[in-house]
C-alpha cells in the first residue's frame, strides 16, 4: 500500500511539473513584460492563424508593437479585429499597437491580434510556436506562443469555436 502511495504521489508531481512547464514563459524586454503568449491549432491546409498574447508595460514611457516574424509564417502583422453595425472588420494596423505606460494591452480572439499568413505548416496541439515581435523601443523580442486546441478561446482553456477563430475557416480574400 505505502508503495502505491509513493507512486500516485510521484505521478501527481511529474504531472504538476509537465503542467507547469508546458505553459508560455513570461518574457520581460526592456519595460515591457510578455505573458500568456498561444495560438490554436489549425486544420491541415489552413494558410492562417492567429497569435494571442498580453503585454504589460511596467515603464514611464509608451511602446508601441509594430510587426513580428515567425518561421513557421510567410508574413506576420499586427491585427485588430471589431464589430462596426454588426459586421465583423478586420484591418492591419500599419502604425502597429501603442503600449502606454502603465497599462496592459491584451491581444485575444475578436480583438488585438498577431495574423500569421502563408502558414508552411499547420499548427499542433501541444507545440511551441517561436516567435519574435518587434517593438519601436524594445527592439525584436523572441516569443513562443503555446499551441492550444483548434477553438480555444484563452490559453488553456475553452473551446467556443467560431468566435474570431483564424485557425484556416475564413477567407481572407473576400474581406
Amino acid at each position: 500500500m505505502k508503495t502505491l502511495s509513493r507512486i500516485l504521489a510521484l505521478a501527481a508531481l511529474t504531472a504538476a511539473v509537465v503542467s507547469t512547464s508546458a505553459r508560455a514563459e513570461d518574457v520581460k524586454a526592456g519595460d515591457l513584460v510578455i505573458t500568456q503568449a498561444w495560438t490554436r491549432a489549425t486544420p491541415n491546409g489552413a494558410k492562417i492563424g492567429g497569435g494571442y498574447l498580453t503585454i504589460e508595460n511596467k515603464g514611464t514611457t509608451p511602446d508601441r508593437l509594430v510587426s513580428g516574424s515567425a518561421d513557421v509564417a510567410g508574413k506576420v502583422e499586427v491585427h485588430e479585429m471589431s464589430m462596426d453595425n454588426g459586421v465583423m472588420k478586420m484591418r492591419a494596423l500599419d502604425k502597429g499597437l501603442a503600449i502606454e505606460p502603465g497599462k496592459t494591452v491584451k491581444l485575444a480572439p475578436g480583438g488585438f491580434h498577431l495574423m500569421m499568413f502563408d502558414l508552411k505548416s499547420p499548427l499542433k496541439q501541444g507545440d511551441k510556436v517561436p516567435v519574435t515581435l518587434e517593438f519601436e523601443k524594445a527592439g525584436k523580442v523572441a516569443v513562443s506562443l503555446d499551441v492550444q486546441a483548434v477553438g480555444a478561446q484563452a490559453p488553456g482553456g475553452g473551446d467556443h469555436s467560431g468566435h474570431g477563430d483564424h485557425s484556416g475557416h475564413m477567407d481572407m480574400k473576400k474581406m
